[in-house]
């Protein structure tokens, strides 16, 4: 018997996806090509290139319909290429799709394809495709992964032109953070680019194939920091231009001018942002080119993530309405229901409508109103007199009670409420790794429909022992007495648990414990507000989760204790 190796297999029961047979008939994106030779573009263009040549076995014979280990049954080869292939298939035990590599076992690669994908398996991150299963069995090494069936990939979004400022702004900071984390762990991507990133129907960016794309491939890098975050840099230019940044034609996109070299975004397309030509450019050019913008050079995604956090925050652009038609009366409207349609091109003049109130009824009714409006009036007006005399009656009262009332403050008057506009946010973390600091400005961007989303944990609702707790620093420009603090939340159930704090800075000198706290509130609902115990004046504002409800599974997590916050305002 074969041996049966697994690195994933029950991250695939308990991910708590939706079923997806219906969508599985359909070869839409978790970046698997529906052009089944694009996944073979040379990776010189990018700058990388395999080390091995491809393995002598041959590629297994398989047919749609075939299953692998009584589960996975196969639908459609996408990539047939140096003796590996891959496939849309459908799990049928939990009944969705999903992609699938397959190799015969004694395949030169085969051995480092496992080790990649089960790697991979153990990094969990949601910002990658998830790897579900890496199995070696009956002389096939396969490996099984997410299908995002909602996913458009960036090679298809750019076809149809350049990316918007702010999705350029969301990609580049949401890929290199990912990027960043996946090589804290030791891990690389090395073939990052426009067919391995997608987006989602919410917005967010998604990588695939980390690690696994380029074991497939036979490929490695002495600097895969630098290999990876010019990799970033290029597809930061491509979203831009919508140009390829090297001379070759690569993934739908022309490539750059021969003979010219590497010039900045902006100098390629006009109305190009600035900043982000700039930070495209420090990713691409590391030997030196952008000395002249006076700009160090981004060589591992760590500098990528800080060089985007000091940049000015693209906001989204506005929303546009269209004006609705304009209102058509109807003929029934127009009094002529039931009389006979017009002759074709005769004109039919439309009849004044007899003025109002003219006949003998109509008179005898005006005056009636009239009467009864005069009546009404008198009767007011003698209402009112007598109230303003009475009034007059006990006005020594009142003026003794309001005299000897020197202690009442408010005077009777409510202290207007003011907005206080947030200008900047950075995600804190006490200990342990962030929760998706790319997704900070979605909880003040004005959009519902956005957010940043903590990790789904396995016990709560109290976060500790895992974390003391998760949040978010808010910079309101200048000091202000805050007096509440409203947030919006996505999950509901028992229970969601806020706290307050003023601190120093957007990265606190100081913990937690050291800060000073302004208020707090513990809700089961989908909105909370914090209301402030004590008069404080803060410019930085710390919103501290401790406490989160037990929600399901979605296309970022598994099922478990996590929270997601939409929207935060304060007010003085």
């Amino acid at each position: 018997m074969a041996e049966r190796s697994t690195a994933a297999v029950d991250v695939a029961d308990n991910s708590g996806d939706e079923p997806l047979t219906a969508q599985a008939d359909q070869s839409t994106a978790d970046g698997v090509a529906q052009n089944r030779e694009r996944d073979t573009e040379i990776d010189e263009a990018q700058g990388s290139g395999g080390t091995e040549g491809p393995g002598k076995a041959s590629p297994p014979e398989l047919h749609s319909g075939h299953k692998l280990a009584r589960r996975y049954r196969l639908e459609e080869c996408v990539t047939r290429l140096d003796g590996f292939s891959s496939w849309r298939a459908v799990d049928e035990k939990l009944r969705r799709a999903v992609g699938v590599h397959i190799l015969p076992a004694d395949h030169s690669r085969a051995r480092s394809v496992l080790a990649a994908a089960r790697s991979s398996a153990l990094l969990g991150d949601p910002r990658f495709v998830q790897v579900l299963d890496a199995v070696e069995e009956n002389d096939l090494v396969y490996v099984v992964h997410e299908w995002l069936p909602d996913a458009v990939e960036l090679t298809t979004l750019l076809a149809s032109g350049p990316l918007e400022p702010h999705d350029a702004y969301q990609m580049v900071s949401q890929i290199g953070s990912a990027m960043a984390a996946a090589h804290r762990e030791g891990l690389a991507h090395l073939r990052l680019n426009p067919n391995a990133v997608l987006r989602t129907s919410s917005g967010q960016w998604r990588i695939r194939g980390l690690a696994v794309n380029a074991a497939l491939r036979g490929i490695s890098s002495d600097t895969p920091q630098r290999t990876d975050t010019e990799a970033v840099g290029a597809l930061l230019y491509a979203g831009l231009t919508q140009r390829w940044p090297y001379e070759s034609d690569a993934y739908g996109l022309s490539g750059l001018p021969k003979d010219v070299g590497l010039i900045a975004p902006d100098q390629v397309r006009a109305g190009v942002h600035r900043g982000l030509s700039e930070l495209s450019m420090r990713a691409l050019a590391n030997d030196g080119a952008t000395a002249s913008r006076h700009e160090s050079p981004c060589t591992t995604p760590e500098e990528l993530v800080k060089a985007v956090g000091e940049m000015p925050r693209i906001r989204p652009p506005e929303p546009t309405f269209t004006a609705p038609p304009e209102y058509q009366r109807t003929t029934y409207q127009q009094g002529t229901y039931g009389r006979p349609a017009p002759h074709p091109g005769a004109t039919q003049p439309v009849p004044a409508p007899p003025a109002p109130l003219q006949s003998r009824t109509g008179k005898a009714l005006k005056w009636a109103v009239s009467a009864l409006l005069i009546a009404a009036l008198g009767l007011g007006s003698w209402q009112l007199a007598d109230a303003l005399m009475d009034s007059g009656n006990k006005s020594d009262d009142t003026n003794k009670t309001q005299t000897t009332d020197g202690n009442d403050k408010n005077g009777g008057n409510t202290k207007p409420v003011k907005s206080i506009k947030i200008e900047n946010a950075q995600e804190y973390a006490v200990e342990g790794s962030l929760q998706a600091p790319g997704d900070v400005e979605n909880t003040y961007d004005g959009n519902s429909s956005t957010y940043w989303r903590t990790k789904s944990y396995n016990a709560g609702p109290k976060l500790a022992p895992y974390k003391p707790g998760v949040g978010i620093v808010y910079e309101l420009g200048s000091a202000q007495t805050i007096s509440t603090a409203t947030i919006g939340l996505r999950y509901g159930g028992d229970h969601t648990t806020v706290h307050v704090y003023a601190t120093d800075s957007l990265s606190p000198s100081t913990s937690v414990d050291g800060m000073e706290e302004i208020g707090t509130a513990t809700t089961s609902g989908t909105s909370l507000t914090v209301k402030a115990s004590k008069k404080l004046k803060a410019q930085y504002l710390l919103l501290w989760i401790t406490d989160v409800p037990k929600a399901p599974g979605d296309s970022y997590s598994s099922a478990g204790y996590k929270q997601a916050v939409t929207d935060v305002k304060f007010t003085g």
